[in-house]
């Protein structure tokens, strides 16, 4: 009798894990359990294709991996040739993507990252080894899926004879996956150009922004381009190129070492410093509590030699702002780069100056890629 117990326990057992593996989650309908794993991020989707052969059919499916929430990866770097152009930020395992984007090396013999927005990076890329500065073309592309489009050329890329410099930077909100915009300008602004994936063209627009000189990366945030300025403001445009403004920084910011940073952190932008004109050397860290004010909210203050040990700003550059939590990365000069906690007020070191010099910050993106892509 107990035998026979023991066989129908034994069945039932082995039925239970049949329907477990037909059915990932057990009775949770389809339905919810994709809407559940859409929000989870993508490396956790990775580690749990590794459960069962459900489980990898599952957490596979690319509407899931689309919507999946995607935090920063690590940073593209400015390397001219054929070395490595990313960092994995957590330094284990491979990285999301190929650090050295062969895919579109395939097409291109040099290339170097420029800006990173929304998991898109823009590249400047050149048709042979032997390059003039003046000779370069555009690119964007996704190294998450490897596709690319190249950009018609740049209609004010100047000659070696002239003085001024030709900006580029790349507009791209993942949550409107079908189109980007690349905005150039001469260096004082004179001339704007913006290109839209939408027409595949550039179209010249009126600037709002004459004499002004940008300094660091731009902020692309809620549908507009943020710029600091070495006039000490944050200057701003649409991607269309019809609404220009002006954010004014914090007045302490005027009286910094250096010029401000700014990124943008869990929907709101940033601006950070190093002040030097008091007794000790500090990081102030800023963000924008109003957008439509301008006021600014002084999220933390530390001193230099608690990160560094050393309290010297001139050999100290802030890199990024980590676009999910309370995190700065900053480099010094004469060594190491770290990654400072707001909240925890914890410091790590993720490696050397001269590892991250140019480093662009990255977080992925699987949205399909606007339909003239490669």
């Amino acid at each position: 009798m107990k035998s026979g117990k023991r066989t129908m326990k034994k069945k039932k057992k082995h039925k239970q894990g049949q329907e477990h593996e037909k059915h990932p989650a057990g009775s949770l309908p389809e339905g919810p359990l994709i809407e559940i794993l859409s929000r989870v991020p993508y490396k956790s989707l990775c580690r749990f294709k590794c459960v069962s052969k459900p489980w990898l059919a599952l957490c596979s499916d690319p509407d899931i991996r689309k919507r999946s929430p995607q935090t920063m990866a690590g940073f593209f770097l400015r390397n001219y040739g054929m070395r490595p152009c990313f960092i994995n930020l957590s330094g284990r395992g491979q990285p999301l993507v190929d650090p050295f984007l062969s895919f579109l090396r395939e097409s291109f013999k040099l290339l170097i990252p420029q800006h990173c927005c929304g998991g898109l990076v823009l590249c400047k890329y050149w048709e042979s080894y032997c390059f003039e500065e003046d000779e370069y073309n555009l690119v964007v592309c996704n190294p998450a899926t490897k596709k690319w489009a190249e950009l018609p050329p740049n209609p004010i890329q100047l000659q070696d004879e002239d003085e001024e410099e030709v900006e580029e930077y790349l507009c791209f909100d993942p949550a409107v996956p079908s189109r980007f915009m690349v905005f150039t300008h001469t260096w004082d602004f004179t001339e704007v150009i913006i290109y839209s994936s939408d027409t595949g063209r550039w179209t010249t627009v009126e600037s709002g922004w004459i004499d002004k000189t940008p300094i660091g990366l731009p902020v692309f945030l809620n549908g507009t381009l943020h710029l600091m300025t070495t006039e000490y403001s944050i200057i701003t445009v649409d991607t269309e190129g019809k609404v220009w403004g002006q954010i004014d920084i914090p007045g302490n910011m005027r009286d910094s070492s250096d010029y401000p940073f700014i990124g943008q952190s869990q929907g709101r932008l940033y601006a950070w410093c190093i002040n030097d004109n008091v007794d000790v050397c500090q990081l102030l860290v800023w963000a924008l509590e109003d957008y439509g004010g301008a006021k600014w909210a002084l999220k933390d203050t530390v001193n230099i030699s608690e990160l560094f040990g050393r309290d010297r700003y001139k050999y100290v550059e802030p890199l990024a702002i980590h676009p999910d939590c309370d995190l700065i990365f900053l480099t010094d000069r004469r060594g190491k780069a770290i990654s400072y906690d707001m909240d925890s007020k914890k410091v790590h070191v993720i490696g050397t100056h001269e590892t991250f010099y140019g480093a662009i910050p990255y977080v992925p993106c699987f949205a399909e890629w606007p339909s003239d892509g490669h």
